[in-house]
């Protein structure tokens, strides 16, 4: 073994969670309605592509724009050499002025304080790099998204301390938890650099509420520390009021220039609202310009290609594109929301009242040989293996109850 580095040989990848094995079983034998008929449903992925017809029919009247010319002029070579860091210009224009969009235009992006990345995964990466140092961690509400123990410690070093959110509530992040978690890590011998939430939340299909963001600004401010918004899942939400950015709080709060805002930052990407998670298209938002510097800087190490941007730009600054997709898509995701929570409940299972992502957080509780996490997983792998549908136990999102 001594040939190897110890990142090499180490298991903190999270690898063999429950969540990429189901993945791992679906691969070996993958759904086809014809030629697999038998085969395992993928229901364990976060994939949206209700709306892909929008963005095809966009290609077919805008060829120009996959084409690479402009003006009639091709700019392949401009594309094939063009390597600079800080992105096309245009592009974070367009993805800016996008994310205002999403946000019913009640807050405005500098393009400035954008730095782009291959996709959320390397955006959150690289804040950890920016913002801890090995051995230092990060707080996360559960149940959280099974990825983050690989994206946020495996090559960082940091740790993640849960803020342990419970049904009882709706999973609702309050305060005495959030100090619980502050503790438990001071308990580790751990120094606490800030609390990372997804919002909507991955994977409760719930949008955070405004006291809740006003609790983790409160918290952030007292303990001197980070919060990262991940608002990955910004465009998926499907009831007319319901996400709120904590830019807009901050901006509500009046904290906009001041300490506080330059230890908030936002983490986005086309991956899930416009279904593109094979383009690698991420963003970090920072108001602290060390942040946004050294960011720029790693994002070398996974840059957009430049051929991706010019493409992207062209349909991002397509006002009537950006308008009509995103309601369309919203209006999709909500009817099939719609339908696999009635075609659950008319079988008995109820979910949590979501109104956002692509996921339903399903009670299964009632099925449960015992109340333990042995038989969550006993009852996971007959619905994987038996039901041939692939899921994700609650487990592997760190949710403390089983089912």
């Amino acid at each position: 073994m001594g040939i190897l580095s110890r990142k090499a040989t180490c298991n903190t990848h999270g690898q063999d969670s429950s969540y990429f094995l189901g993945w791992e079983e679906y691969e070996k034998n993958p759904y086809h309605e014809v030629k697999n008929p038998n085969g395992i449903i993928q229901m364990g992925l976060a994939e949206n592509q209700l709306s892909f017809n929008l963005i095809e029919s966009w290609l077919a009247k805008n060829p120009e724009a996959a084409n690479f010319d402009r003006e009639g002029q091709s700019i392949f070579r401009e594309l094939a050499l063009f390597q600079d860091y800080h992105g096309l210009p245009s592009f974070k224009n367009a993805m800016a002025d996008f994310m205002s969009e999403n946000r019913g235009n009640r807050v405005s992006f500098d393009p400035k304080k954008l730095v782009l990345t291959a996709g959320a995964t390397s955006a959150n990466e690289t804040l950890m790099f920016c913002l801890a140092d090995p051995g230092e961690a990060f707080l996360l509400p559960t149940p959280y998204y099974p990825g983050f123990d690989r994206d946020l410690k495996w090559r960082t070093g940091v740790e993640i301390v849960p803020i342990q959110c419970t049904s009882a509530n709706g999973f609702r992040i309050t305060k005495s938890a959030l100090e619980e978690a502050y503790k438990q890590a001071q308990m580790l011998n751990l120094k606490v650099k800030g609390v990372l939430i997804t919002n909507p939340s991955n994977p409760l299909g719930t949008t955070t509420t405004r006291t809740e963001l006003n609790r983790l600004l409160d918290f952030v401010s007292r303990k001197n520390i980070h919060l990262i918004s991940d608002e990955i899942y910004s465009g998926t939400v499907f009831t007319s009021h319901g996400f709120i950015s904590v830019m807009e709080v901050l901006k509500e709060k009046k904290l906009e220039n001041t300490d506080v805002s330059k230890r908030v930052h936002i983490v986005y990407s086309l991956s899930k609202d416009l279904g593109l998670p094979g383009f690698r298209v991420g963003v970090i938002y920072s108001n602290d310009d060390i942040v946004v510097a050294a960011a720029t800087k790693m994002s070398s190490f996974g840059l957009i290609s430049s051929q991706t941007q010019y493409l992207l730009s062209a349909l991002l600054s397509d006002k009537n594109f950006t308008k009509n997709y995103l309601k369309e898509n919203q209006i999709r995701l909500k009817n099939r929301h719609d339908k696999l929570v009635s075609g659950l409940e008319a079988v008995g299972i109820e979910c949590l009242k979501s109104n956002a992502g692509l996921f339903c957080w399903v009670d299964m509780r009632h099925l449960l040989r015992s109340n333990t996490f042995e038989a969550e997983i006993e009852l996971w792998k007959k619905i994987v293996y038996e039901v041939k549908l692939n899921i994700s136990p609650g487990s592997s999102c760190h949710c403390n109850e089983p089912g």
